[in-house]
């Protein structure tokens, strides 16, 4: 019972954490109508701004976790001012390669500054060691800290996008955009929001995951595979979708990572080929329209 209980609750972290990262993929695709190849490279990004602000300028966790995200986001303005505003009107698969060209300068660009070699960021003092949960299980408290920033992350994005006039002008502007900007909602301003928003999300994630994982220049390749199995899982544009693949994908990796190691690699995709092979535009995704 202890394995078990073990496994669901890594299961739980993984899926959590995804969650953060994936979710911000999926609403640029939702609102923007773009598949953002590089959103991985945003992701490994807040690690290494991070892994900046606290060795570089003394930064605590905290801090840096408030602010790397930050500069991500004002980077991604930058980002989409001078290039990706150029091809919102075109088909997806021009932005698909626009992005993926900016993967590869982001993962250059972050080894000229950095190096190629790993980095490692500390836990911070008040989330070290580990907390026995009932069963007698020994959990890392950090991990949980992972889960208690996926829960607070999910009830945040669920009252922004149905509580909010914010999240109404969002879902408008992914419901129709010429029709949005008859109602005068300033959709250029929504879209460079929404990008950077995406990239901020991304941000955060990449900075939560920084104490678990080591970082290097290829951490973003592994998470934006996730991230679009995570998508094609749930349902491209679904925020529900997003939730549903992401904690599909952490049980994958959790048990699979327990009961299954010597085929846990291929275990995502087989999930995925089922899933497709079931339900062509995922598990809670919309059939497009003729």
């Amino acid at each position: 019972m202890g394995s078990l209980g073990l496994a669901v609750l890594n299961s739980l972290d993984i899926g959590l954490l995804l969650f953060v990262i994936a979710v911000g993929l999926n609403i640029v695709f939702g609102v923007l109508n773009v598949i953002n190849f590089a959103h991985g490279a945003l992701y490994m990004l807040g690690a290494y701004m991070a892994y900046a602000c606290m060795d570089n300028w003394g930064m605590l966790f905290w801090m840096a976790l408030a602010v790397a995200p930050i500069g991500v986001a004002m980077l991604a303005v930058i980002i989409d001012r001078l290039m990706l505003r150029f091809v919102y009107e075109r088909e997806v698969t021009d932005s698909l390669l626009l992005t993926f060209a900016l993967l590869l300068i982001l993962n250059e660009s972050v080894r000229l500054l950095w190096g190629a070699g790993i980095h490692v960021i500390d836990p911070p003092v008040l989330l070290r060691g580990t907390v026995t949960l009932p069963g007698g299980i020994a959990y890392p408290l950090y991990n949980l800290f992972v889960v208690a920033v996926g829960l607070i992350f999910l009830a945040g994005l669920w009252l922004l996008f149905n509580k909010t006039r914010v999240g109404r002008i969002m879902r408008a502007a992914a419901l129709d955009r010429e029709m949005a900007q008859v109602l005068c909602i300033n959709t250029k301003l929504v879209i460079t929001g929404v990008f950077a928003f995406g990239a901020w999300l991304a941000a955060v994630g990449g900075v939560v995951a920084a104490p678990m994982r080591a970082i290097d220049p290829g951490m973003g390749d592994k998470v934006i595979i996730e991230s679009f199995i995570v998508v094609v899982i749930g349902g491209l544009g679904s925020f529900p979708g997003a939730l549903l693949g992401a904690i599909v994908l952490g049980l994958i990796h959790g048990l699979g990572g327990r009961f299954l190691p010597e085929v846990n690699l291929v275990l995502p995709f087989l999930g995925m080929a089922v899933v497709l092979l079931l339900k062509p535009h995922g598990l809670m995704g919309r059939r497009a329209s003729a």
